[in-house]
């Protein structure tokens, strides 16, 4: 029966051969979803091999009850092939850069900030990704804890995300053309829900040709004042300190 062996061993090969999934599926796979849904589709994709694999079985079964059981030194052989090996590594995580050490935080990237509400500090976290850039104030100085006042700026080209958000508003009627300081802003409630949940107090500044500033206000803390006209006008006051050094 050796030569019968060896038939079945090719036949299987043959088989097999075409049934493999491209080389970079499964990474592809785990590479677009490393969440909470990644086993759930790993386990799919394992499936699915698994039910390609089924297709073949009846004839590689046929052939080897053709050849009756086995005894002493014959092989016995599996009719599905085991799936393939799955990078289950856990994704590396990565750092957002930031701007460093800002001391008390009133200068950051190109602009100096003159005035935060009382009783605020740097709150020890910032984000820089060149033509944009942000950090934030709090109560604490905590850069685990939630934000009180956040400052946005964008640069050159990147200008045109504010730009462009604030002729959607205009499109739209929702906010108020405001001057600050000499300069122009826009102050509008940002990110309202539909069920009526409080958004973010936000005034856009131009503090230059080529420079930007999103000033924002947590909903919480906008909750501290006595109502809109005074959490405006605390808006301005931080727009008015602020100064590019562009």
């Amino acid at each position: 029966m050796p030569m019968l062996e060896d038939e079945i061993r090719r036949l299987m090969a043959d088989e097999t051969a075409r049934l493999h999934a491209a080389p970079d599926l499964l990474g592809r796979v785990m590479r677009s979803h490393r969440d909470r849904r990644r086993k759930a589709r790993t386990a799919a994709v394992v499936a699915s091999v698994a039910a390609s694999m089924a297709v073949v079985v009846p004839s590689f079964a046929y052939l080897t009850a053709a050849q009756g059981p086995t005894t002493g030194d014959r092989s016995t052989f599996s009719a599905i092939p085991e799936p393939p090996a799955i990078d289950d590594t856990p994704p590396m995580r990565t750092t957002p850069p930031d701007l460093g050490d800002l001391g008390d935080g009133k200068e950051f990237g190109h602009v100096k900030v003159g005035y935060v509400p009382k009783g605020l500090q740097w709150s020890r976290w910032s984000v820089d990704f060149g033509d944009s850039y942000s950090t934030s104030y709090n109560y604490k100085g905590d850069p685990e804890g939630f934000y009180q006042v956040q400052i946005l700026m964008y640069e050159e080209d990147a200008v045109r995300e504010p730009d462009d958000r604030i002729q959607a508003y205009r499109a739209e009627e929702d906010g108020e053309e405001v001057t600050v300081g000499g300069r122009s802003g826009y102050l509008v409630v940002q990110h309202v829900g539909e069920d009526g949940m409080k958004g973010t107090p936000t005034l856009f500044l131009r503090t230059g040709d080529r420079q930007r500033a999103e000033i924002m206000f947590s909903p919480v803390y906008a909750k501290e004042f006595s109502d809109t006209e005074a959490v405006n006008a605390e808006l301005k006051k931080i727009g008015e300190g602020l100064t590019s050094t562009m």
